[in-house]
């Protein structure tokens, strides 16, 4: 072949290369477009989806998940929460709202913008009397509740929304709780309403701030109630925590919803047939709020402080690290380990999520007349010993049968 002959092949080769390479990627233009025009297409679907539901939620809402309306009361409904608000107090004086198993695909960030309410005709631009106050703006709603919803999740950093919390409760026991809630829906896969609100005091002392323009009133308390209404066996349950530190785990303020009426002046579920409201509404039984497949289910709330005879929960043991102490509980599950050669007994609470635990090392073993694996299982029992920790979790590590009394026998010697 001779090099025009050579030259005239290779420019053929080289412009039938570029022309196949001009139409892949014209192709792949097109796809990419047709991609585009799709991936647009779900996400209108997905906001008209959205919003359907949150137009379900409203009309649920007011129809089953409203307090008893007062004289005066006006309700004011954002996309995923309804409230009524107290001018006099500049909090709110309930909200609604229901936690829909939509939160486990919800992945929206935290905002942290607070702003007024522009549906309240008074002054809801209360940023002056939070700012650097000592107290947090503790979400009625909580914002992961609504982490599905943009709409929703802006509209629970309103003003509207929050009232005063002191650190320890709104960034301790009150996150447990709303942790906890959402826990439950996760495992059952039924939605519920929610109801939280302030419990109000006579003479509430006021967030100190000079430069504020109107006046927030501290409450001293609050709750939330729950109702399921999707369960076979419909229920409900309440929470009262002090405006402060409540460090006894959260099972431990659980009370009936008609106990949280009571303290609050509210009648919650009003909606509700009379006999089904009377019954749930006394209820108070943490444990049926545990499901199948719930790593929780079995945990306990902690002994109620004070423990005769000088004793401590599990909540307090924490408290009395590098001395001796006797810490009850109840042992709801075991664990043994081959690395360590040790058998745990975990107190109230389940492997990981224990508060305190007892350590029986393997050479120990002889020193009990009984396997502490399963005798001591579901049991209430007082360990006595050293207190330390380990991975921030108090334990102590007991050496015979005599450092364990069963609580019948403290009850019963009292």
């Amino acid at each position: 072949m001779n090099i025009r002959s050579t030259l005239t092949f290779t420019g053929s080769l080289l412009l039938s290369t570029l022309f196949g390479q001009s139409q892949a990627d014209k192709h792949l233009r097109e796809v990419q477009a047709q991609f585009a025009a799709i991936q647009q297409q779900l996400e209108q679907m997905r906001s008209q989806v959205e919003h359907a539901k949150l137009d379900v939620m409203q009309h649920d809402l007011a129809k089953t998940g409203y307090p008893r309306l007062d004289a005066g009361d006006t309700v004011v409904v954002h996309p995923g929460h309804a409230l009524v608000w107290s001018d006099k107090y500049k909090i709110p004086k309930w909200t609604a709202h229901m936690i829909l198993p939509d939160i486990m695909e919800g992945n929206l960030a935290r905002i942290d913008t607070f702003l007024p309410d522009p549906l309240i005709k008074t002054n809801t631009a209360l940023i002056d009397n939070y700012w650097f106050s000592g107290y947090d703006r503790g979400h009625m709603v909580p914002s992961a509740d609504m982490r599905w919803s943009e709409d929703a999740l802006k509209a629970t950093y309103l003003y509207s929304n929050v009232s005063p919390q002191k650190p320890e409760l709104n960034r301790g026991t009150w996150a447990d709780l709303e942790d906890w809630m959402r826990r439950y829906v996760h495992y059952s896969g039924h939605r519920v309403f929610v109801v939280t609100a302030p419990i109000p005091g006579k003479d509430m002392p006021l967030l100190n701030k000079p430069k504020a323009k109107a006046d927030v009133s501290i409450p001293p308390a609050f709750f939330k109630a729950m109702v399921d209404l999707d369960a076979p066996v419909k229920k409900g349950i309440a929470f009262v925590m002090k405006n402060g530190l409540n460090d006894q785990g959260v099972l431990a303020y659980a009370v009936s919803i008609d106990s949280a009426e009571a303290l609050s002046g509210l009648d919650l579920f009003p909606a509700l047939d009379d006999t089904l409201e009377n019954r749930i509404e006394a209820q108070h039984n943490t444990q049926d709020w545990y499901g199948e497949g719930d790593k929780a289910m079995g945990e306990v709330a902690p002994l109620p402080p004070p423990l005769p005879g000088g004793r401590f929960n599990t909540m307090q043991a924490k408290y009395h690290i590098g001395n001796k102490a006797t810490i009850c509980g109840t042992v709801v599950s075991t664990r043994r380990t081959k690395k360590s050669n040790a058998l745990y007994l975990n107190f109230d609470r389940m492997y990981p999520n224990q508060d305190f635990y007892a350590t029986v090392w393997d050479y120990n073993s002889p020193n009990f007349s009984y396997n502490p694996e399963t005798y001591l299982q579901g049991r209430k029992v007082c360990v006595t010993g050293m207190v330390s920790v380990f991975d921030d979790i108090a334990r102590i590590s007991i050496n015979n049968e005599k450092e364990i009394t069963f609580w019948e026998d403290v009850i019963g010697g009292k």
